[in-house]
C-alpha cells in the first residue's frame, strides 16, 4: 500500500488527526503555499461538545459529523488518506501509517486523547466511554437495550441494576450527559416506557473532587449541583470507582451501587505514536512542547490540542487545559507560524486567550463565565446553543440541529431512539452471585435470548 501523493514544490505539511486543532490547521493552510496532508483513522470530524446528545438520543450521529472530502472539494493542494499513524522517524522526515509511509517538511500531531480508565481492566471492559461518535452510538443502544430488558425481567433486583445509571466524573461531559438523561427520564419513560416506574430509574453522578465543574467558579459549581438535585440526579461527591465487576459498581468508602449501564467520562489520556522520545512524553501521555508548540527533541514536529503539553506558560504552568478553544487557538497560531518560517520570518509563541467556559445541564438550564462575569440559568443555556450552534459544520448540519432541538424544546419528544445495531455493553454476571440476602437466578443466556 502507498500513500500515492507526489511530491512537488511546495512544503509538505502533514496533520495526523482531524479534530478540532487538525481541521482547523487545514483550513487554514488550504489557500497558502503548502501541499497538506491530513492523516485520519475515520474520513470524518465529529463535534465533540456535541457527543452527549448522540448518546442521549437528541441527535444523530450524522447532525454532528462531516466528511473531511467534502469539506476540501476542489482544493489541490490538500490530500486525505484514511489510516493510522503508526511512529514518526524523524532523522528521515518520514511518518511511518497503516497505508505506507509519507515524507513530510512538517508533520503536526493532533490526535487528540482517548479514555482513560488509569489501568483498571475491569472498568474498562465493563464501562462505556463517551469520546468519539461510535462510543456515542454504543452507548445510546446499551441505555434503551437494557430498558426493553427491564420490562420483561421478573427479577426485582436484576431489573433496579437495569434501570440504574452511573456516570463516573464530574466534568462538564459528566455534567451534560447526566442531565440528558434525567431529562430523558422525565419526559421519556413515561410514554414510551408505561410498564416501568420512572422513579425507579436512579441516575447517579460519582465525582473524586468535592465539587462539581473544578475548572470553574465555586459559585457555578454549586449552581451546576443543585439544578441536577433538583432534577433527580444523585450526586456523589468526594467518592470514587475503584472497580467494576459483574453489573456492580465499588466505591472508595466500600460501598457499591448495582448498575448494568456505567458512564466512564473521569479523564483522557493523550492518543500515542511512536517515534516520540520518552523525554518528549509528559503527564498522562501528553507530547512537551515549547511556546511554538514544536515538540520536545525533534525538529519540524509539532504537536497541538489534546495531545500537547506547553511548556514555559507562566499562565499555565501544568499545561493548557485539554478544551476545544485551546486546540482551535494552538492550531491557528501553528498555521500562522509556518507561513511566517515559509517567508523567512520569526515564529509566535502560543498564546492562550480564555474566551469563556460554559457547561449546559438541561432545558434552560446552563452555567457560563465570560471573563469576569458568570451567570446561568436560561440566558447561559441561550448563550450555549448560540455558540455551538455557530460551530457545527455544514449549513445543513446547522439546519438539522437547530430544527431538532425547538422540535425538541416545544413538544418533548424526541424520536431518535432507535436501537440501529446490535453492539452494546453486555455485563456478564455470576447467577451464584448474591445482592444482599438476595441471589440472581437467571442465566446470562436467558437475558440475551429475551425468554
Amino acid at each position: 500500500m502507498r500513500a500515492n501523493i507526489k511530491r512537488n514544490n511546495q512544503k509538505r505539511v502533514v496533520i495526523v488527526g482531524g479534530g478540532l486543532a487538525g481541521l482547523q490547521l487545514a483550513l487554514r493552510l488550504r489557500h497558502t503555499d503548502f501541499q497538506v496532508v491530513l492523516v485520519d483513522k475515520n474520513n470524518y470530524n465529529q463535534f465533540p461538545p456535541l457527543i452527549y446528545q448522540v448518546a442521549s438520543a437528541g441527535l444523530e450521529p450524522s447532525s454532528i459529523s462531516f466528511p473531511f472530502r467534502r469539506l476540501f472539494q476542489n482544493q489541490r493542494n490538500f490530500y486525505f488518506r484514511m489510516g493510522e499513524a503508526l511512529s514518526v522517524d524523524n532523522d528521515e522526515r518520514v511518518l511511518h501509517t497503516s497505508f505506507g509511509t509519507l515524507h513530510y517538511d512538517y508533520l503536526v500531531l493532533a490526535a487528540g486523547a482517548t479514555t482513560n480508565f488509569f489501568g483498571n481492566a475491569n472498568i474498562e471492559r465493563e464501562a462505556l466511554p463517551m469520546k468519539t461518535v461510535t462510543e456515542a452510538m454504543k452507548l445510546r443502544n446499551t441505555v434503551l437495550q437494557n430498558l426493553e430488558k427491564a420490562e420483561t425481567e421478573d427479577d426485582e433486583h436484576h431489573r433496579q441494576s437495569l434501570l440504574n445509571i452511573v456516570i463516573v466524573g464530574g466534568g462538564p461531559s459528566g455534567v451534560e450527559i447526566a442531565g440528558a438523561l434525567a431529562e430523558m427520564k422525565r419526559t421519556v419513560m413515561p410514554r414510551d416506557y408505561p410498564d416501568l416506574d420512572a422513579n425507579r430509574m436512579n441516575i447517579y453522578l460519582v465525582n473524586a473532587d468535592r465539587r462539581l465543574l473544578k475548572n470553574m467558579d465555586s459559585a457555578s459549581s454549586a449552581r451546576a449541583e443543585k439544578d441536577l438535585r433538583e432534577m433527580g440526579v444523585n450526586v456523589m461527591p468526594g467518592y470514587t470507582v475503584v472497580d467494576c465487576r459483574g453489573g456492580q459498581v465499588m466505591l472508595s468508602d466500600g460501598s457499591s451501587i448495582d448498575a448494568r449501564t456505567v458512564i466512564w467520562v473521569s479523564g483522557i489520556r493523550a492518543s500515542t505514536i511512536g517515534g516520540i522520545p520518552q523525554t518528549s512524553i509528559g503527564h498522562a501521555g501528553r507530547v512537551l512542547t515549547d511556546r511554538f508548540n514544536n515538540v520536545k527533541g525533534m525538529a519540524s514536529v509539532y504537536a497541538i490540542g489534546d495531545q500537547s503539553l506547553v511548556e514555559g506558560d507562566a499562565d499555565y504552568p501544568l499545561g493548557h487545559p485539554q478544551l476545544a478553544q485551546v486546540a482551535i487557538q494552538q492550531a491557528t497560531n501553528v498555521a500562522e507560524n509556518l507561513m511566517r518560517i515559509n517567508r523567512n520570518k520569526q515564529p509566535r509563541p502560543f498564546t492562550y486567550r480564555n474566551l469563556g467556559t460554559m457547561a449546559t445541564i438541561g432545558r434552560k438550564r446552563a452555567v457560563a463565565e465570560i471573563g469576569r462575569f458568570k451567570f446561568g440559568g436560561l440566558s447561559a443555556w441561550l448563550l450555549w446553543l448560540v455558540v455551538h450552534l455557530r460551530s457545527i459544520l455544514g449549513v445543513k448540519n446547522k439546519t438539522v440541529i437547530f430544527l431538532n432541538w425547538m422540535w425538541n424544546y416545544f413538544n418533548y419528544k424526541q424520536s431518535l431512539r432507535l436501537i440501529l445495531k446490535s453492539e452494546c455493553k453486555t455485563i456478564e454476571t455470576n447467577k451464584n452471585k448474591k445482592y444482599g440476602d438476595k441471589t440472581d437466578y437467571q442465566d446470562q443466556r436467558r437475558q440475551l435470548s429475551g425468554v
